[in-house]
């Protein structure tokens, strides 16, 4: 798309942008005239995406919890496409619901800070190296939260837990980095992805996609009566990233759960699971 796009001639950074919902909002980015650096793990999906977008996105290899690959892949888009405008912090993992009182004692530590680095520390290197770049812009940060941000039950202790203080962290940097920069949150539900368990403990390993069965049932619980696809949630970054869109919005964080508040109150109760819209 050019010439016609809401995010026409911006610049983002998206932070483990290579798959699921990082790589939706990229492609979302793309097609609304954004160019996008993207930082992420795997370097496969990072070729294939370089590949697909030759001259709208740039792609850096590293983790997410290593400050020197955030400068790294800030300095490639800036070389790349010039100042950036806006940058989402997605990068995470899941505990695979494990329960506190089934982790060894000799594992908690270690899965605790495997899963907070990620899904915290690497949120917060994120904003800290794109900090200065996003207030010459006067840009938008946005995090990717949960419904697990809000509620109890979308994992375990860790990452429910760490959802929570990804939320704190956004307020706090709303606090923090305003006028200039505007600071938000994406909190998607249950979303049909290969979100990674934990892999350097002996605690939540897995992936989200190898349980299509556990995705069924939970489909059963969401009042709108199915499971997300990553690119279901891809407007609201558009949205945020928006200068004349979401122009006064900062410390705010837009669910995308398909009702979960409906559901909580006692208002709804499944009867079946109804098609996805244009199924």
């Amino acid at each position: 798309m050019t010439g016609h796009g809401r995010l026409q001639g911006q610049v983002a950074l998206v932070v483990g942008g290579a798959n699921g919902i990082g790589r939706a909002v990229v492609e979302r980015f793309v097609a609304e005239g954004a160019r996008v650096g993207v930082l992420d793990v795997d370097p496969e999906a990072l070729r294939a995406f370089g590949d697909e977008h030759p001259d709208r996105v740039v792609v850096v290899g590293g983790d997410a919890r290593d400050p020197e690959a955030h400068a790294r892949c800030l300095q490639a888009t800036e070389e790349a496409f010039g100042p950036v405008d806006t940058c989402v912090a997605n990068a995470g993992i899941h505990d695979m619901w494990a329960r506190v009182e089934e982790v060894p004692v000799e594992d908690l530590v270690p899965a605790f800070h495997e899963l907070f680095d990620v899904d915290v520390l690497g949120h917060l290197l994120c904003a800290r190296t794109a900090a200065a770049s996003l207030r010459r812009t006067r840009g938008s940060l946005i995090f990717t939260a949960s419904s697990s941000s809000r509620y109890a039950g979308g994992g375990g202790a860790l990452y429910v837990a760490a959802k929570h203080a990804v939320v704190g962290l956004m307020r706090q940097l709303a606090y923090e980095l305003a006028p200039d920069v505007r600071v938000n949150a994406v909190a998607p539900g249950a979303t049909a992805t290969g979100l990674a368990g934990l892999s350097e403990s002996g605690v939540g390993r897995g992936r989200l996609d190898d349980r299509p069965e556990f995705l069924d049932r939970i489909a059963a619980t969401v009042p709108l009566g199915f499971v997300a696809d990553p690119a279901d949630h891809a407007s609201l970054y558009v949205l945020l990233a928006s200068r004349s869109e979401a122009p006064f919005l900062t410390g705010t964080v837009i669910p995308s759960d398909g009702g979960m508040d409906v559901r909580r109150s006692g208002r709804h109760r499944t009867v079946h699971a109804p098609a996805r819209p244009g199924a």
